[in-house]
């Protein structure tokens, strides 16, 4: 596993000094606490940042309240500490603050052993709060683009696609293939991915709801999964038909035509065309025949509710030039 030190790394790392630098500057006790939440809040997209900085600024605040509470009112006592957290942790949780209760208990900490709790001990305390969340909240706007990830996602999904239709119309053709079928595999694995980049991009995006490279993936995930199960269907045909080189033709075509438009609708025609060629055609004479024509008729209403499922899909232009003046599958 190769060493590399990414930009949430190089991020927390320059925060937690900046934190500590500012909270000791200023003269405040217990400065590396304000490092230490620093570490905590700086998360991988944006607004798991913010929500991680109001989880434990919440709970802090809450935190606060408790100490005083339950220190003044009975007693500085480890006993008590746990009376405390009893109460406390519950609240936390019925707030839906349950990530700062680490943090949070930092600052219970810090009062008790300070034996008494004062105006310049809850000020310090929260002077540690702002510091350390308001440098993770800063530092943690900048999010490198993943535009090119993404898009490079979308290039190996769709050479992977034209590989595995190729493959098809081979195997349609000559009725034997030596394919390892390694695309197959390959490709779970990058719609995963790509998904899981895409979505972390609509969290790093306050005003986005949606990425359309998301969508784009979970349109290719469907596609995916009608291709895996008409695999079977195709391997199992027992003999070469006219029928199936005509459907070569068409899955060649096809797959010289993937990429992210949307005018599917060429190929949904020229499929509707075929099949009506198929019903005029002579009907099978032996059981053979038979079994590979109806395997064949099965492939094009798979083939259809493919080209369907990418004609609801209202495309990406963005970041590439669209070439192909025909269909895009």
């Amino acid at each position: 596993m190769k060493f590399r030190i990414g930009y949430r790394t190089l991020k927390t790392a320059l925060g937690t000094a900046l934190s500590i630098m500012l909270a000791q500057y200023i003269g405040l006790d217990n400065f590396a606490s304000a490092g230490i939440l620093t570490i905590l809040c700086v998360q991988v997209t944006k607004k798991r940042s913010l929500r991680a900085s109001w989880d434990r600024l919440f709970a802090c605040l809450i935190a606060m309240v408790f100490s005083a509470a339950f220190f003044e009112g009975l007693a500085y006592h480890p006993a008590v500490i746990g009376a405390l957290l009893l109460f406390f942790i519950p609240t936390v949780v019925i707030a839906g603050a349950r990530d700062g209760i680490v943090t949070s208990s930092v600052i219970i900490m810090h009062i008790y052993s300070a034996g008494k709790v004062s105006g310049g001990l809850l000020l310090n305390e929260l002077g540690l709060i702002v510091i350390g969340i308001g440098v993770a909240l800063i530092i943690n706007m900048y999010m490198p683009s993943v535009d090119n990830k993404l898009e490079e996602y979308q290039l190996k999904i769709e050479d992977n696609f034209r590989r595995i239709f190729v493959e098809i119309a081979k195997y349609l053709r000559c009725n034997e293939s030596t394919w390892d079928g390694k695309e197959i595999t390959d490709t779970a694995r990058l719609i995963e991915e790509a998904k899981t980049l895409a979505f972390q991009d609509v969290e790093n995006h306050f005003l986005r709801d949606e990425n359309l490279y998301y969508h784009y993936f979970k349109m290719r995930e469907k596609q995916f999964e009608i291709i895996e199960r008409v695999l079977p269907t195709i391997t199992a045909i027992p003999l070469t038909v006219e029928q199936g080189t005509m459907v070569a033709d068409f899955v060649e075509e096809l797959s010289e035509r993937i990429h992210p438009g949307n005018t599917a609708i060429f190929f949904l025609e020229k499929l509707m065309r075929m099949k009506v060629e198929f019903q005029n055609m002579e009907l099978p004479k032996t059981r053979e025949e038979f079994e590979a024509r109806a395997a064949l008729l099965h492939f094009t209403q798979e083939m259809e509710q493919y080209l369907l499922i990418k004609s609801s899909f209202k495309g990406i232009t963005k970041g590439r030039k669209m070439n192909r003046k025909k269909a895009a599958c």
